[in-house]
Parts: C-alpha cells; structure tokens; sequence
C-alpha cells in the first residue's frame, strides 16, 4: 500500500497558539487515484510553527503505526507533502536539525520510519497545494 500524508502545522504567533492538520491518502496502486483514509486536526499548546510542523508529521506517523499494527497492513511506500521547506528537508537528511526540541521530534519520526518498514520519502509542496491540511489546522485554532 502506498500513503500519499499531507501535513501542516501552524502557530499564530511565533511561538503562540498552535495546532496540526493531518490528511492520510491512499494510493490506489492501479488507477494513481488517492482515496481519503483519515484526516484530522489538534490544538498542542502554545509553540513554534517548527515545533507544529514536526509535530504533525509525528502525529501522522503514529497514526499508520497504529493503523499497521491493528489492520496488518503491508506499506510499500509513503510520501509526506509538507510546504515547510525546512523541515522537508531535515526529516530528508538534507539539513542537519540543530534545536534540541526538533531533534528530539525527528528521531521519534525516525523510530516510526523503521517501525513501518518501508521507505518514506518527504517532499516540500507549496503552500496552496497543502489547503487541505492547512484548513485542518485553522479549524482546530478556531473551534477547538
């Protein structure tokens, strides 16, 4: 099974009030056509938008963690799209991660990527491409 996640995270004000967005796609494999497996938004205090952007893509690793062990599913892949380029480009190996608190969110990230057992690619989209995820985000900031 491929997983297409898209993620956000955000703060108003930096740090301020944050949330994450999570959308979990599947592939189907014969047709591309992504399928809407689960989506979901949360509050998690007062942050940075860094701290919301990892955040959210730990929160959707443990999501499939979980979803893999209880359904037994079999992962061939996952993309996560995230429009911070920075932290695309950490949890890719691209750039070091030198905050003490982001370091210790990316190596939890990393626990999951060898709990699932497949490869995971992440890939920086731009923000417009990521309103679905986004909106999650503003709706927990704004009623939850």
């Amino acid at each position: 099974m491929i997983f297409h996640i898209y993620t956000d995270g955000g703060a108003r004000g930096n740090p301020g009030p944050a949330a994450i967005g999570v959308i979990v796609l599947e592939v189907d494999e014969k047709t591309n056509a992504e399928i809407l497996r689960n989506k979901f938004g949360k509050k998690i205090g007062i942050t940075t938008n860094n701290f919301a952007e990892y955040t959210a893509v730990l929160e959707a690793m443990v999501y499939l963690s979980e979803q893999t062990e209880k359904l037994n599913l079999s992962l061939t892949k996952i993309i996560f799209f995230l429009d911070s380029q920075l932290v695309a480009s950490q949890l890719a190996g691209s750039f070091k991660v030198k905050e003490p608190a982001l370091k210790n969110l990316f190596l939890q990230i990393k626990k999951h990527e060898v709990f699932l057992s497949c490869p995971v690619y992440y890939e920086y989209i731009p923000r417009e491409k990521n309103s679905l995820a986004d909106r999650e985000v503003n709706l927990a900031l704004d009623y939850s």
